[in-house]
């Protein structure tokens, strides 16, 4: 059975097209429809979504939890709650994301999410992004002390050969040993990131070169310029600006960064370049109080007030409570993006840095059908992945 999506504006990367639909079938995107299409069969399930937008699901690459619950909690209902939250606001593809933790927690979150990826009804998990143990002290941020450590190959080929879902991993890349560890993960094909880095300019140029193409969570545990003996150096937020062809994370939650930055980044990156990014932990979609950042029985209390998560000494954000509507929200109302550019950055744009762009990313013939209906306001009032509608608040509109 075909199903198909009309009367609506369907987003595509270069434009907006109007009075436009899609044809579903069999899971896959057939065919992007305009004007007065009339071709339809008996079998077709038909969804007028009178008028509303018709995008992409959106691709998150970096998120710890929602909903309530973390995706290092220890349990396969935390990790499957936690998509489903994220799914009920256009996410229907995600990349679960750890934090420094001891090695039965890192194991156990590795199995569980092997486990869920297996599982229909939520977004698609895209495999795990490990956020550390390989961090500077100095940019740690709400990372547990406890666990940071150098990359030693010994332990880094333990965790790798444990497990082939594995697809990001996030080092400082000053750190002895961390090149050759961006090397190996670059044979394996995993994507390396620079992430709570105190590195200069020189060291994430030779970052670069062996194979660390994307900066985690920009301006938010990384260096900016400073004085050594005297003599100032560009840090890794100058490299992010000045290596065109480096990716970047960017938590456009309205409060990690400024309207100022979020232009400065626009401007100087443009939208292939950037990732948008929940960087949410579980208090994403709920009220505001007092959570646990990681494993709920060994992780960090913070604050959530203001609309993102705190450390208890207020001396450092402890990551989001955004959830990917917000992100797009916040770059087309504050940063006055162009709504195409915006969603090509929570879209296409993660989709090529994690090298599924042939298949994901954008509503083109050929691709999975991953699509979403949102309003004027970006509100997502629909949700299909892999052809499957999984949220429905339309559904008097169906025919």
């Amino acid at each position: 059975m075909r199903k198909i999506l009309k009367n609506g504006k369907v987003i595509t990367p270069l434009r907006v097209i109007e009075n436009a639909g899609v044809i579903v079938e069999n899971g896959v995107i057939e065919q992007i429809i305009e004007g007065g299409y009339t071709e339809f069969q008996d079998t077709d399930l038909v969804i007028d979504v009178k008028g509303q937008y018709i995008s992409p699901g959106f691709i998150d690459i970096h998120t710890h939890g929602g909903g309530g619950h973390d995706f290092m909690d220890g349990t396969v209902e935390s990790i499957i709650e936690a998509a489903r939250a994220h799914m009920r606001y256009g996410t229907t593809s995600i990349v679960p994301t750890t934090l420094t933790s001891n090695m039965d927690d890192l194991f156990r979150t590795l199995d569980y999410v092997k486990e869920c990826k297996k599982v229909k009804g939520i977004p698609n998990i895209l495999g795990i992004h490990l956020e550390g143990p390989y961090f500077s002290m100095e940019q740690r941020g709400a990372q547990d002390p406890r666990h940071i450590t150098d990359p030693k190959k010994e332990a880094y080929t333990q965790i790798i050969d444990y497990s082939n879902d594995i697809v990001r991993w996030t080092i400082a890349p000053e750190l002895p040993g961390a090149l050759e560890m961006g090397r190996e993960l670059a044979k394996k094909g995993i994507v390396c990131s620079i992430g709570h880095s105190n590195a200069i300019y020189e060291d994430v140029v030779r970052a670069y070169e062996n194979g660390f193409h994307l900066l985690t969570h920009f301006y938010s545990g990384m260096s900016m310029v400073k004085r050594i003996n005297s003599f100032r150096y560009a840090g890794v937020v100058e490299s992010g600006y000045l290596i065109d062809d480096m990716f970047v994370e960017v938590i456009a939650d309205g409060m990690h960064l400024p309207e100022s930055l979020l232009k400065l980044i626009y401007k100087v990156k443009g939208p292939d370049k950037i990732c948008l990014v929940t960087d949410s932990m579980r208090a994403a979609g709920c009220p505001e109080g007092e959570y646990v950042l990681g494993n709920q029985s060994t992780g960090q209390k913070v604050i959530v007030e203001d609309g993102v998560a705190k450390l208890p000494d207020r001396r450092a954000f402890a990551g989001s409570v955004a959830t990917a509507d917000r992100l797009v929200r916040t770059m087309v109302n504050v940063a006055q993006v162009p709504l195409t550019e915006a969603v090509k950055m929570i879209t296409l744009s993660p989709a090529r840095v994690m090298r599924i762009d042939q298949a994901k990313g954008s509503i083109t013939p050929g691709k999975d059908a991953d699509i979403i209906v949102f309003d004027e306001d970006i509100h997502v009032q629909f949700t299909m992945i892999r052809g499957e509608i999984t949220m429905n608040q339309m559904e008097e509109n169906l025919s």
